[in-house]
């Protein structure tokens, strides 16, 4: 039995968010700087969005972050907390978001961090 159940599945059961691992280096930087790199990246897919690479909190450097007032809700993975990436200056406002306390469904990326990819540079290799 679930104890954090997502409110989203049960209104819409046929919706499919898919967590896997990938496969290979993630690299995450902004201004010339390195914010993140993770050979431990996992891929959450959901459509009808691009997939979104989120990256262990151990292979984030939170020292060129900081913690942002922002929030926001999903019905599927939970309430998203944001960090704001310091060396990319205005651009990195709100850049990473995390899903701190998600729902069972979405537990996976728990203490991963994902980054949107027009406020910072990501590099898949």
């Amino acid at each position: 039995m679930s104890s954090n159940p997502a409110p989203g599945f049960a209104k819409n059961p046929s919706k499919i968010i898919t967590i896997e691992p990938h496969e290979g280096t993630v690299s995450v930087s902004a201004g010339g700087v390195e914010i993140a790199r993770s050979s431990h990246a996992k891929v959450l897919t959901e459509t009808p969005y691009p997939p979104v690479l989120y990256i262990p909190f151990a292979d984030i450097d939170f020292a060129k972050l900081s913690k942002a007032e922002h929030s926001t809700h999903c019905p599927y993975k939970g309430d998203a907390s944001y960090w704001s990436v310091k060396p990319a200056g205005g651009e990195g406002e709100n850049a990473m978001w995390a899903y701190e306390a998600p729902y069972d469904e979405t537990i996976a990326i728990k203490d991963h961090g994902a980054f949107y990819p027009n406020k910072v540079q990501i590099k898949v290799r």
